[in-house]
């Protein structure tokens, strides 16, 4: 199924109204499988930890392929977060409420097709799930788990402090390009590309409101298949769009890393030293969804 992101600690919020684009009820029909696709079985993505030469990249990014490090950026927060919160609780003596598992979430403002062609429309790279130990604990009371919360919440914003703010402005700055007459004229085509493969959805919120719907219709045995064929039919259709989208974008990050020159020296220089000190610190992998 379309995962949606889980609810996040004030330090990310600001991803919740990216990861994924927002599902309407307007009008589509992907109800049995599309006519005339053909799409390749869906292969396992893996986990790659090489980061990028330079954390714009990562932090402000420009292309699909490029949010693969901004979603590892993400789930290393969230686990820098879990990790800290859990020592409290050991040290404090108690057990944490069960939580559920991290996972990578897309980036469908700016759609990953080779991923998604690759590997479906929303399966992707599994984060492995840490060893715990069974705990005979007692269950910490509601002030205790707050308390360690927090601690897990402020060891977090340690590194989101760091580039959290320019990310926000950097986001802010994208509108425009959805805008553009060049999106615009290719958006025209997604119709027909998408009835062409058999779909009826007049865009592409419309098509990831359909195909969510198709995924949770779907048996355990069909999944792999839907998947893929989603998947190819989501990334051939927006890849005119994408075409148009991503210089605007690469042209924008340009300018953008000329108005906001203190903010990128700080983020170039104490980000990563900050990301390793805390994987280090913490005991958690940084790693990142890889085709």
């Amino acid at each position: 199924m379309l995962r949606r992101p889980a609810p996040v600690r004030t330090a990310l919020a600001v991803a919740v109204a990216l990861l994924v684009t927002a599902c309407s009820a307007q009008a589509a029909d992907v109800a049995g499988r599309p006519s005339g696709t053909r799409a390749a079985p869906v292969t396992p993505a893996r986990l790659g930890r090489t980061l990028p030469a330079d954390p714009v990249r990562m932090v402000l990014p420009a292309t699909g392929a490029e949010t693969r490090w901004t979603q590892g950026l993400y789930v290393f927060g969230q686990q820098v977060d879990r990790a800290a919160t859990a020592g409290c609780a050991r040290r404090g003596g108690f057990a944490l409420p069960a939580e559920i598992p991290l996972a990578f979430i897309r980036f469908f403002a700016l759609p990953d097709l080779d991923f998604i062609a690759r590997h479906g429309l929303s399966a992707g790279a599994e984060l492995p799930a840490p060893a715990i130990a069974p705990s005979t604990a007692r269950a910490g009371t509601a002030a205790e788990v707050r308390r360690c919360r927090a601690e897990g919440a402020k060891a977090a914003a340690v590194l989101s402090d760091l580039y959290l703010p320019v990310e926000q402005r950097w986001f802010g700055e994208l509108g425009p390009v959805d805008r553009a007459p060049a999106t615009v004229r290719a958006r025209r085509g997604l119709s027909g590309c998408l009835s062409a493969h058999g779909v009826k959805a007049r865009d592409e919120q419309a098509f990831i409101a359909a195909a969510e719907a198709r995924e949770q219709s779907a048996t355990a045995a069909e999944l792999p298949a839907v998947e893929a064929e989603l998947g190819h039919i989501y990334a051939t259709c927006m890849r005119p769009v994408e075409a148009a989208r991503t210089p605007a974008r690469l042209h924008l990050r340009t300018g953008f890393l000329t108005t906001h020159t203190a903010a990128i020296r700080t983020l170039r220089t104490k980000l990563l030293p900050a990301m390793r000190a805390a994987e280090h610190r913490y005991d958690v992998p940084l790693v990142f969804p890889e085709p």
